[in-house]
């Protein structure tokens, strides 16, 4: 999206219209953190983050610290304590200029708020961003569970190219996952990251194919817009028991039409390589509910 009065891309505007809906009104996307949204962020103990990787594919990833990890000491600055990680595909490939999207998740009461931007500065220890859109999504579909932290030693890191059985299992047993996109036209803010959430299976996996259905939300179509521009995305899988994360990249295709089911659209995303990182997200989860589902 960009920062003008008309804040969605070309992109967004085309899906808009291919999803048969009346453009929604962008005045809750602002081009500040709010006063609610800079009390939310350093509040929370994790943080999903897209940005791009070495091979320049859009890609997302999980975080966590102690609260206040999450710094915002004003309305266009959002920072995070984060180590140097060259295990880590967005970490290592941070750069000044490059665009960046966080999205705060905070499970116990499923509020959401996302945040879109440029890297301002990055170093050994920290990140900070440039923000140029804050905006809140709806909670529906986002999986309730409570976290404690725990210690955990990382394992190895294993290289994918497709899916194994081990993956295949992740996802058919997952209720959420995070997918980074990027816009073609960066200058206009197109990186975001968003939470996709639905009931346990809700990808369908077939081969190195995932098949992910759309549900009603918001209408910005953020992340369709940016794959009709840029048709690649980045995921991430947490397992909420092991504290593993699964990166995944692929090609993206879209089905706008109702389904027998009654889903109103679904998105593909073809597989073409992934990477586990073993037991590298320091939280035990207790699961809660699922209230309703909703993209973006």
């Amino acid at each position: 999206m960009d920062q003008s009065a008309n804040a969605f891309h070309e992109g967004e505007r085309r899906a808009q219209h291919l999803a048969g809906v009346d453009p929604p009104s962008s005045k809750f996307i602002r081009p500040f953190l709010t006063e609610q949204h800079r009390a939310f962020f350093p509040a929370l103990p994790y943080l999903v983050v897209g940005g791009l990787d070495a091979d320049g594919w859009p890609a997302a990833t999980f975080l966590s610290g102690d609260p206040g990890f999450i710094a915002c000491p004003d309305e266009t600055t959002l920072s995070v304590a984060w180590p140097e990680n060259a295990a880590d595909p967005v970490r290592a490939e941070l750069r000044e200029g490059r665009p960046i999207a966080v999205l705060g998740i905070e499970f116990p009461t499923r509020r959401r708020n996302r945040a879109n931007g440029l890297v301002a500065d990055i170093n050994v220890a920290e990140l900070r961003m440039q923000v140029l859109q804050s905006f809140g999504n709806c909670p529906q579909y986002i999986h309730t569970r409570a976290s404690r932290r725990v210690s955990r030693d990382p394992g190895p890191i294993e290289s994918l190219h497709g899916l194994d059985e081990e993956a295949r299992q992740l996802i058919a047993g997952s209720s959420t996952f995070f997918v980074a996109s990027c816009a073609v036209t960066v200058s206009h803010g197109g990186m975001d990251v968003s939470h996709r959430g639905g009931p346990l299976g809700f990808v369908r996996v077939d081969g190195d194919r995932l098949i992910v259905p759309d549900y009603p939300g918001n209408r910005y179509f953020n992340t369709f817009g940016n794959f009709l521009e840029n048709p690649r995305a980045g995921l991430v899988f947490v397992d909420f028991e092991r504290g593993d994360l699964l990166h995944l990249w692929g090609d993206v295709e879209i089905a706008w039409q109702r389904n027998s089911d009654g889903m109103q659209r679904a998105f593909t995303v073809c597989v073409r390589r992934g990477l586990r990182r073993i037991a590298v997200v320091p939280l035990n989860w207790e699961d809660g509910s699922v209230p309703g589902c909703s993209s973006e």
